[in-house]
């Protein structure tokens, strides 16, 4: 059985509640990812900060990325997989649920993040195409 584990890409970059947006885009452009884990003071993943959270729900409102903070905009209560969770069962989860990334935790400590890159490498074509046109169902 192939595991959360074996698909997740490990060293997720990580960005406290308190810092601001610019921070967090500037933090996304050095890594070259596409979402940010939020942690709180405890080290704990409070959600997830994406790209396209900063653009269309601070910058196309009128916002200053400087003064939002990631807590302000994340998605909070993310949804996430246990490093022993079961790959296709992580693939449907993200299919029903039509979210590009996953968080996966072992305990409730961060250990990686599976992401639709992740999927085509690991699974496949099939499963990856799957995936995407479950994410982008109208």
């Amino acid at each position: 059985m192939t595991t959360a584990r074996d698909i997740m890409h490990q060293g997720v970059e990580t960005i406290s509640a308190h810092e601001t947006l610019d921070v967090a885009a500037k933090r996304m452009r050095d890594a070259d990812v596409g979402a940010l884990a939020v942690t709180g003071d405890d080290g704990g993943l409070q959600g997830v900060l994406t790209d396209r959270d900063i653009v269309l729900r601070c910058v196309a409102t009128g916002h200053d990325p400087g003064a939002v903070r990631a807590a302000d905009l994340m998605d909070g209560s993310p949804v996430t997989a246990a490093a022993d969770d079961d790959a296709g069962s992580v693939v449907a989860t993200m299919s029903s649920r039509r979210i590009r990334r996953v968080p996966v935790v072992e305990g409730s400590r961060l250990v990686g993040i599976i992401s639709e890159a992740d999927i085509a490498r690991h699974l496949g074509p099939a499963e990856a195409g799957a995936l995407a046109t479950a994410i982008r169902a109208v």
